[in-house]
């Protein structure tokens, strides 16, 4: 956007009310869709010395007068970055509602919690992106300047059972944001209690902007997420989960799946009660089965994610756990949503579409038994909503043919991953394999 005369605009310094305009203005053709109010409307406020926009911090400073402002190039900046974001409709990431979770310690809470507060407002609502629509028609509704009720999908199951979904991009952004502010309170605090009592806890520096004005913006945290390195290796999730600051030392790190977002949750094996590594919430939501019931999952399409695309790095994620590692196998779940995603890919049918074939109806995969008895468990692998029949049995496989099948795959599409694993590549692993955590409600998607 070309330079121009904004109202409003002194010394570099915007007023709110041309803050908000201007941030419209600038991301109009972004793919993210953002929202009038950004710097007005809750849940921003200007007093507390910053606004969210995006992943970005922009700091607030009382001008003359005692009118709030804030830097114009701090918001150029944040809608320069918001403008870079690609984002893919289809690609979406279930954010609830799911069971209550018990709470985080106090001094953690960030004033964001964005999850918490969609679902807070459809829950008061009743539900449903229609009626979040006509809520005070003409009232500006963003979470860091981003208006999500353009872009929540809600999914109705069996006419009672409904669940909301927003693109995987928006939840990364969101996430990154929620962490910035985190990391900005933090840093605020610290300042606080070192600054002299003259000092402000939010002073802002004085910088230039690309065309040599004085602008203010902030003090804000400096130290990004450092990389994971095995760190939680061999611990148990029920002793580590339950010692103090666990959550703040998961924040330090970098997602250690796409290593770009901050970690947020710390990912565990539900079968054999070992630590992963901290992930961020995104791609714990990606990795989490479908589950229909206990034992019943949807392949939905981000495994093509999992096991083709992406094969490599959830592989070497999910093998953290030295017990699939030392099985050479992955948990029930993710292994028969392997064995109805690759092993049985030839056996589903399809149907014509213009120019090519595409697969047929939805793939599901049940199973009886448990891995803890492998010669009574039996995969079955189906497809709902098939023409030829409303569900129509592709295979049923052993689970030890599929833990076969696996192992062989394994080596060709991950031999590093293959080569790490094995029985005789760990030692002091227990005898006994421990029970099956049952999760299948969503309450992982939360730390505690």
């Amino acid at each position: 956007m070309s330079e121009r005369v904004m109202p409003g605009r002194a010394d570099g310094l915007l007023t709110l009310g041309a803050a908000d305009a201007l941030w419209v203005d600038l991301t109009a053709d972004s793919a993210v869709p953002t929202a009038f109010g950004a710097f007005t409307c809750s849940p921003a406020h200007a007093r507390v010395g910053y606004v969210l926009l995006g992943g970005h911090v922009v700091a607030t400073v009382r001008a003359s007068g005692g009118q709030w402002s804030v830097p114009e190039a701090e918001v150029r900046r944040a809608a320069a970055e918001l403008n870079a974001v690609r984002m893919d409709r289809q690609d979406l990431v279930r954010i609830g509602p799911f069971r209550e979770a018990p709470r985080q310690e106090c001094d953690e809470e960030t004033p964001l919690r964005w999850r918490r507060r969609i679902t807070g407002e459809l829950r008061e609502l009743g539900g449903g992106r229609e009626r979040a629509g006509r809520r005070e028609i003409g009232r500006p509704s963003h979470l860091a300047g981003i208006d999500w009720r353009q872009i929540l999908v809600e999914r109705t199951r069996d006419g009672t059972q409904r669940s909301w979904w927003l693109p995987r991009a928006v939840v990364r952004l969101l996430d990154a944001a929620e962490h910035t502010e985190t990391q900005w309170v933090h840093a605020a605090r610290t300042r606080q209690a070192s600054a002299a009592a003259t000092e402000p806890p939010f002073r802002p520096r004085e910088a230039r902007d690309a065309d040599g004005r004085q602008t203010t913006s902030p003090e804000g945290p400096t130290a990004s997420p450092r990389p994971y390195n095995a760190e939680l290796e061999g611990q148990l999730y029920s002793t580590l989960s339950r010692k103090p600051g666990t959550s703040r030392r998961v924040a330090g790190w970098a997602c250690a799946v796409c290593r770009t977002t901050p970690a947020a949750v710390l990912d565990h094996c539900h079968e054999h009660g070992y630590v992963r590594a901290p992930v961020c919430q995104s791609c714990n939501t990606q990795e989490r089965p479908d589950h229909l019931y206990s034992n019943d999952i949807r392949v939905a399409n981000r495994y093509t994610r999992l096991f083709d695309t992406g094969a490599d790095d959830w592989l070497r994620h999910w093998h953290r756990c030295p017990g699939c590692r030392a099985r050479t196998t992955l948990p029930l779940p993710h292994l028969a949503a392997w064995t109805a995603h690759i092993a049985c890919r030839s056996l589903r049918p399809t149907h014509r579409a213009p120019g090519r074939r595409e697969p047929c109806g939805v793939l599901r995969v049940s199973w009886t038994g448990s891995q803890n008895a492998p010669r009574s468990c039996m995969l079955t692998v189906a497809v709902d909503f098939c023409p030829s029949g409303e569900h129509r049995v592709l295979a049923r496989v052993p689970y030890r043919e599929a833990a076969e099948r696996f192992r062989l795959w394994l080596a060709e599409t991950a031999p590093a991953v293959a080569a790490a694993a094995g029985p005789d590549r760990l030692d002091g692993l227990p005898a006994q394999v421990r029970p099956v955590i049952a999760d299948t409600s969503g309450d992982g998607l939360a730390l505690f």
